[in-house]
């Protein structure tokens, strides 16, 4: 091909491609860029307002000479109606990766989201809920729809129904799918504000839980009647009732007992340190062990069979989750819940003793609510627990009669 007015031939280009620099082609505005490691694009080289913009136009010589002009002559026109090139193609691929998203579902995304944060899920109960509820209460309603198709409306078809007959559910039905949303929104899936926000947005349109759900707390013996339930529980045998008197003594949750590992426990130290990813607060929580809680250990060491404190009916495995709730039904005692003991401890350490409020809290496993009093506090107060922990075990196990001693914590120092 002879050179002319429209610039250099398809072979001249071909000779340019091995020579690193930016080299005009021709006609206006039409360069072939040259690396030093010899990789060749083509750019539309222009200036707006007196600034300099090179538009890419793609690789040399997947694109030819020919749909390069072709390509100079689209630009052209882009800028003959003041369009910017290179706005216009942002705009365009834009547009393909929305059409694209448009392709993905709800469930789609729900998935997505629930595979990126299911290892940073400790609990396996929390961790079963999130597909579960989501497939019951929000896939029907719009689990097959483009994401970006959700709005307002969908969101509250999927939750009026069961917001007032299960508020607490319906309230963790939404947070799903605000996060399922904030997460397709970062991924660039959708566009636009969050329908399921309810900070300004759904407050207005449905009552807050607390209005349409009386709170009901975890019941709770009495601190008074603790010592004589300790005694009809002492009477029980079985790994659970011994799991059950543990927890009481030590004040600990459900599944830490559960899971409680022979390897947690130092004898010597009369101390059990149980494990980040085991506590709910998610940090290592180590517990004072009484002298009831030691002889609880020692019946256990007995018949140890198994790396768990407790086994279950298979030894290599802990108790089933409702084995301690099963302690008390078949106590008569179904008006009891487990962790109600948790606060039976805490009613104790609030009217029966003068230990602080924060060492009672500690005790719990709980974290100090206040930001400034943690960073104060960097301590957990280990030895005061143990001041806590060895009155509130005489508490227990004290006579039912002489049981309603209050403790001061000088008398527990």
């Amino acid at each position: 091909m002879a050179r002319g007015s429209d610039g250099l031939t398809s072979l001249k280009v071909t000779q340019l491609s091995k020579v690193p620099g930016c080299h005009w082609v021709g006609p206006r505005r039409l360069y072939l860029l040259v690396s030093t490691s010899l990789r060749a694009s083509w750019i539309y080289r222009y200036q707006d307002n007196g600034k300099k913009h090179d538009h890419g136009l793609g690789p040399y010589p997947d694109v030819s000479l020919a749909d390069a002009r072709k390509a100079r002559l689209k630009c052209d026109g882009l800028r003959r109606d003041g369009i910017d090139p290179i706005a216009a193609r942002k705009a365009a691929r834009a547009k393909a990766k929305l059409d694209t998203a448009k392709a993905m579902t709800f469930k789609d995304c729900a998935a997505a989201y629930i595979k990126a944060h299911m290892a940073g899920w400790r609990n396996p109960k929390h961790a079963a809920q999130w597909p579960n509820t989501l497939a019951a209460y929000v896939y029907p309603v719009f689990g097959s729809l483009p994401v970006q198709d959700v709005d307002v409306g969908l969101v509250m078809r999927a939750l009026e129904p069961i917001w007032r007959e299960k508020p607490e559910t319906a309230s963790r039905v939404r947070g799903r799918i605000e996060n399922v949303l904030d997460w397709a929104t970062a991924r660039g899936y959708r566009q636009g504000e969050n329908p399921a926000r309810w900070r300004g947005h759904l407050e207005n349109l449905l009552p807050k839980k607390t209005k349409v759900q009386r709170v009901e707390h975890h019941a709770a013996l009495p601190y008074a009647e603790l010592p004589e339930f300790m005694v009809e529980l002492q009477r029980r045998e079985g790994v659970a009732a011994r799991a059950l008197e543990f927890l009481a003594l030590t004040a600990v949750r459900t599944g830490e007992v559960r899971g409680a590992k022979w390897s947690e426990i130092n004898l010597v130290q009369r101390l059990w340190t149980i494990p980040a990813e085991r506590v709910k607060a998610g940090r290592e929580h180590r517990v004072p062990l009484s002298d009831a809680a030691m002889a609880i250990l020692g019946q256990m060491q007995e018949i140890r069979q198994s790396d768990y404190v407790f086994p279950g009916g298979k030894v290599r495995r802990p108790l089933n989750h409702a084995a301690l709730l099963e302690v008390l039904q078949r106590m008569g005692r179904s008006d009891l819940t487990v962790h109600g003991l948790r606060s039976t401890f805490r009613d104790w350490t609030a009217e029966q003793s003068s230990f602080p409020h924060e060492v009672a809290e500690m005790a719990l496993g709980h974290v100090v609510a206040n930001a400034v009093e943690r960073a104060y506090r960097r301590g957990d107060l280990f030895q005061k627990r143990r001041q806590v922990m060895d009155a509130w075990a005489r508490f227990c196990t004290a006579a039912p009669a002489a049981s309603g001693k209050a403790v001061s914590f000088a008398a527990a120092e």
